[in-house]
C-alpha cells in the first residue's frame, strides 16, 4: 500500500484527477469495479457476485413475465415478496452508497489541488444522493405497493373459472352521513372471458323486487319465494339485500362480510351465473380515485346535472364528445338521477367503468400509483385474494384491446317490479354467447363465427323460475343505444 500511495504521488496531478472521476463513474456502471482495480479486491469480488445475483434474479422474472405474465405478476404482487424487495433496495442503497464514499478514499483526495479535489467530493457527493435516493425512493413505492395489497386485497379462497368465465360483481355502494348503513346502488357483473379477457357488463337495476336467492343458501331459507315485501319489512329491492344480511348477522354464523355475501348470492341467482368475486367501491371515495389517474375522457349524448334530488341543480356536465371529466364530475355523471332515470344512470356508471378499463394504461399506474393506492385503500374492498393480483391484472391487460359488450335487464324487457328472472338468464346467456363467437371469429381469422358458440349454464335459483318469453322490444339501455347516452 506505501508503494502503491508512492506510484500515485509520481503521477502528474490532472491525471490523478482523471483517476478519481474514472473510479467514481466506474462504480456507477459497475459497483465494485473501482475495488478490484485499486482497492480491497475481496470486496470487489462480493460486490459483484452481489451484482451478478441480482441480475439472475431480474433475468427470471422477465423471462417467467414472458412466458407466464400472470405468474410473474402474483409472484411480485405478494405481500411477502415486497417486504423482501423493499429490504433488499435499502441494503443495495447503503451497499452502493458505501462502495462510492470507498472509491472517494481510494482516489486519495487529499493529493488533488483543491478545485479538482472540491470537484470530485461534489460528484462524489451527488452519485451517493442520487443513486441511493433513487433507491430509497424506489423502496417506499414498493412499500406502499404492499401495504395497498395487504389492505384492499384479502386473503380469501381462489374461486376457480367456471365454463371459462369469471363473474366479478362491482357494487357501488353509497354510505353517506344521510345513508342507514351501506346500500349498493349500483350493482354490475363483469364476465370475462378468462382465456382472451374480453369482458360483458351486466347491468341490474338497484330497483328489482322479488329476487330469489341459490338454494340451500341462509336467504333462501328465510324467503323461500324471493325477497317479498311482506317478510323484509322494507323496501324488498334488490340493493336492500345487502343492508338486510348486515342487520341479521345471525343468519350467516362467522361471515364478517354477510351484507356482500347476501348480494353476491341473489345477482347469482338473477343472473344464473357463478359469482366468483366482489368488488365494492364507495362512491363518496370513487372522486379521489378519478382524480389520481388524471380522470377519464368520455363522448357524452345528453348533458347530466350536477345535484339534484334533496340539493338544487348547481350545474351540468355538458354533452359532447371528448369531454375530459374529473374526479368530481366523474362522480356526479355516474350518480345523478335528476331528470334520468335509475335505467340511464345504470348506462353511464358502466360507460365510466369502460372508460377506467380502455383508458387506465400501465404507465399511469405505474407514474400515479402512490395516488392511486391512497385512494384505493379508503374506496376499494374485494374478496379477490392476493395470489390472484396478477390473473385479473393479465386479464384487465388483455381487456383493454378489446370493445366491452354489456347488457341491462331494464323495461321494457324486464318488469323491475315482478321480474322474468328465466328471460334475464337468457338473455345474459346469449349475451356472454355473443361475446364468445366474437373470439372464435377471431381465432378463426375469416372474420366470422363457424363454430356454434358454447353454451353458458346457470344455476338453478330457489324460486320457480318463468317460461321465457321473447320481447319484440329491447331495452331502452341495452349495449345498442348506450351511444344515444355516452361512449367511452
Amino acid at each position: 500500500m506505501p508503494q502503491e500511495k508512492a506510484d500515485l504521488r509520481n503521477l502528474s496531478e490532472p491525471v490523478r484527477f482523471k483517476r478519481a472521476l474514472a473510479l467514481l463513474l466506474m462504480t456507477l456502471v459497475l459497483p465494485g469495479s473501482a475495488q478490484i482495480v485499486a482497492g480491497s479486491k475481496r470486496a470487489g469480488r462480493w460486490a459483484w457476485r452481489i451484482v451478478a445475483g441480482l441480475l439472475a434474479i431480474i433475468i427470471f422474472i422477465v423471462v417467467l413475465a414472458l412466458i407466464w405474465r400472470a405468474g410473474a405478476i402474483n409472484l411480485m404482487a405478494r405481500p411477502g415478496t415486497l417486504r423482501i424487495v423493499q429490504i433488499l433496495l435499502i441494503l443495495l442503497a447503503v451497499g452502493w452508497a458505501a462502495l462510492f464514499v470507498d472509491a472517494y478514499r481510494i482516489a486519495q483526495p487529499m493529493t488533488l489541488e483543491r478545485n479538482h479535489r472540491l470537484a470530485a467530493s461534489v460528484l462524489d457527493a451527488v452519485l451517493v444522493f442520487v443513486v441511493a435516493g433513487a433507491l430509497i425512493w424506489a423502496s417506499t413505492f414498493v412499500n406502499t405497493q404492499r401495504d395497498f395489497v395487504a389492505s384492499v386485497f384479502g386473503n380469501g379462497h381462489k374461486s376457480d373459472a367456471e365454463h371459462g368465465r369469471y363473474n366479478v360483481l362491482l357494487m357501488g355502494g353509497d354510505s353517506g352521513a344521510d345513508r342507514i348503513g351501506t346500500r349498493p346502488d349500483s350493482m354490475t357483473v363483469a364476465s370475462i372471458d378468462a382465456d382472451t379477457g374480453r369482458t360483458v357488463l351486466i347491468g341490474l337495476p338497484r330497483n328489482l323486487a322479488k329476487v330469489p336467492f341459490p338454494a340451500g343458501t341462509p336467504m333462501a331459507k328465510q324467503f323461500p319465494n324471493g325477497f317479498e315485501w311482506n317478510k323484509c319489512g322494507s323496501e324488498c329491492l334488490l340493493n336492500a339485500v345487502y343492508t338486510y344480511a348486515a342487520g341479521h348477522k345471525n343468519l350467516f354464523p362467522g361471515d364478517p362480510n354477510p351484507g356482500e355475501t347476501a348480494t353476491t348470492q341473489a345477482v347469482s341467482a338473477v343472473t344464473g351465473l357463478k359469482i366468483n368475486y366482489y368488488v365494492l367501491i364507495d362512491l363518496a371515495g370513487f372522486r379521489d380515485l378519478l382524480n389520481a389517474v388524471g380522470g377519464i375522457t368520455l363522448d357524452i349524448g345528453k348533458r347530466v346535472p350536477i345535484g339534484g334530488g334533496t340539493s338544487p341543480i348547481k350545474g351540468y356536465i355538458e354533452a359532447g364528445k371528448n369531454q375530459h371529466l374529473d374526479g368530481y364530475h366523474a362522480l356526479w355523471f355516474a350518480r345523478s338521477r335528476a331528470e334520468s332515470s335509475d335505467y340511464e344512470r345504470m348506462t353511464r356508471q358502466k360507460c365510466v367503468m369502460s372508460a377506467m378499463l380502455n383508458q387506465l394504461s400501465p404507465q399511469t399506474v405505474l407514474t400515479k400509483f402512490q395516488g392511486i393506492a391512497s385512494a384505493s385503500k379508503q374506496v376499494v374492498k374485494t374478496s379477490i385474494p392476493a395470489g390472484e393480483l396478477g390473473t385479473f391484472t393479465d386479464l384487465a391487460l388483455d381487456a383493454k384491446k378489446l370493445p366491452v359488450s354489456s347488457f341491462s335487464a331494464v323495461p321494457p324487457l324486464i318488469h323491475t317490479g315482478n321480474p322474468d328472472f328465466a328471460l334475464i338468464r337468457t338473455k345474459v346467456a346469449q349475451a356472454i354467447e355473443k361475446s364468445e363467437a366474437l373470439d372464435k371469429a377471431a381465432s378463426s381469422g375469416d372474420g366470422k363465427s363457424s363454430d356454434t358458440p358454447k353454451t353458458t349454464t346457470t344455476k338453478k335459483p330457489s324460486t320457480p323460475a318463468k317460461k321465457p318469453t321473447t320481447s319484440p322490444t329491447k331495452p331502452a339501455n341495452d349495449v345498442d343505444d348506450v351511444a344515444s347516452i355516452c361512449k367511452a
